[in-house]
């Protein structure tokens, strides 16, 4: 079988977590795969992603492993059996690897708990507020209308049959940045109280007046599976995105996220009589940035 030009996160998580499993067993990449008569080349390559592994396999290295976590090893097969032929695959010559794996992470979320300081997520962007941050020329976009289309398909999974939960924080200041004219900015703010109708969606709003822990770190969205052992925290940059999958980094932003959302403002929440509402929360907020444009 032939090795990967391309490797996909998912791919690349699968090799990372049974390079993992033969560490922790205490054997050499030699040892293990000489149990499952295997090479320990072709071992390798199964822990670097460049190549797959047949499911009996991967079962039968679980086993050399001491591996007995039934729902692990479960996701484990799964990871090796997906296909990655989702929705995303039509845009690979439009695309670079990273929204590619992102939507394919998200494909296959239970949970997505986000931070942004500086845009309002993608997840919640119209497409005019997009399009306004596409053709930003100190940005530099390319292949605008693919990106376009791209980024308003990943939204699809907020209304899918079975939408992950997703749980955003966005800073003050990203209600105040100017992504085009004042009619996109409050087309896009009166979204984001729109979509805080959804059940499975949360929206807060970090203000100025709070403590700075929202300062500490830039964007970052931590993505649950049905396993949260396999969950991946992304980190986005100007070079591109960052996979995070260690046990203790995976804690490290659980714990940032909590303290960011226990000081930010609470969540919009429209279906609250308007007498009702704290003069601080998230939708006063929003209402008030809508009613200074």
């Amino acid at each position: 079988m032939g090795l990967r030009t391309s490797i996909s996160e998912r791919q690349r998580r699968l090799g990372l977590e049974l390079k993992q499993l033969r560490e922790q067993a205490g054997l050499t990449t030699s040892e293990a795969a000489e149990r499952i008569n295997m090479t320990r080349g072709q071992l390798g390559h199964i822990e670097a992603g460049r190549t797959s592994i047949l499911t009996e396999r991967l079962l039968d290295l679980c086993r050399a492993y001491g591996c007995t976590e039934e729902p692990y090893i479960e996701a484990l097969v799964s990871m090796s059996e997906s296909t990655g032929r989702g929705w995303w695959r039509a845009y690979r010559k439009h695309m670079g690897p990273d929204p590619l794996n992102l939507a394919e992470l998200e494909s296959e979320a239970v949970a997505i708990r986000t931070h942004e300081p500086l845009f309002i997520p993608g997840l919640f962007q119209t497409a005019d507020y997009t399009r306004a941050i596409f053709t930003s020329p100190d940005l530099g976009f390319a292949n605008i209308d693919a990106g376009l289309r791209f980024r308003m398909e990943r939204q699809h999974i907020l209304t899918r049959q079975t939408p992950p939960s997703v749980h955003a924080i966005i800073h003050e200041s990203a209600l105040h940045m100017r992504f085009g004219d004042t009619e996109v900015v409050r087309e896009q703010l009166l979204h984001l109280i729109e979509l805080a109708r959804l059940p499975n969606v949360t929206i807060q709003v970090y203000p100025f007046t709070a403590q700075a822990d929202a300062a500490l770190t830039g964007n970052f969205a931590h993505i649950v599976p049905a396993n949260p052992r396999l969950g991946t925290v992304v980190v986005e940059h100007l070079l591109g995105s960052h996979y995070l999958t260690l046990p203790s980094q995976l804690k490290e932003y659980d714990c940032l996220f909590d303290r960011i959302a226990e000081k930010a403002l609470a969540p919009i929440d429209v279906s609250l009589a308007p007498e009702t509402h704290s003069v601080k929360d998230s939708l006063a907020l929003v209402q008030h940035v809508l009613y200074t444009l």
